[in-house]
């Protein structure tokens, strides 16, 4: 699978549509695979407070009167990984985590991180492509937290993290959710 896509039905697996005996035979062996790339995410349940829903409501709401384009249903692009890592000097009042976000994009041009740490804003976020085989980057510092985030890809499909837990945004999409 390095370099290549994952099938429609694989796809269909890793959004929770399908179930691993729903794929045909010949698919198992990638779905496994896919599966076991997102075993690793931490897939507890969180809770959102209300202050959160009824900021992510205004925003919704802005999105959908300024840039309408934007919300084309987001299309499964490839398995994502958010992989967290250790401050290599933590302070006792330091609360501040690294975290690499990842997503496999083989035929995307570009590809940004909108989220609730740079206030939906998909143009201050790009990743780097890491090669030829369409693995997507960024590494930032965010506070601890609750933070919703979504890829944007090509600037107009905004595509939730299929490795990551997500919650409804009270508009019919998904965003992804990471807790630090």
């Amino acid at each position: 699978m390095s370099g290549h896509d994952f099938h429609p039905l694989v796809k269909q697996l890793l959004d929770g549509d399908i179930t691993l005996a729903d794929l045909p035979s010949e698919l198992r062996v990638e779905g496994e695979a896919a599966l076991r790339l997102l075993a690793a995410v931490d897939r507890t349940e969180i809770s959102m407070p209300a202050v959160t829903w009824r900021v992510m409501a205004t925003l919704e709401r802005r999105r959908r009167r300024f840039l309408p384009w934007l919300l084309a249903p987001a299309l499964a692009i490839a398995a994502a990984l958010v992989i967290l890592l250790r401050p290599t000097a933590p302070a006792p009042t330091a609360a501040l985590v690294t975290v690499r976000f990842v997503l496999v994009a083989p035929d995307a041009k570009q590809v940004s991180l909108a989220g609730t740490f740079n206030q939906w804003d998909a143009h201050v976020t790009p990743l780097v492509r890491t090669g030829a085989t369409g693995v997507w980057t960024a590494t930032l510092t965010l506070p601890a937290g609750q933070h919703q985030y979504a890829f944007v890809v090509d600037g107009v499909r905004w595509v939730p993290d299929p490795g990551a837990p997500a919650v409804d945004d009270g508009f019919g999409r998904r965003n992804s959710v990471l807790t630090l």
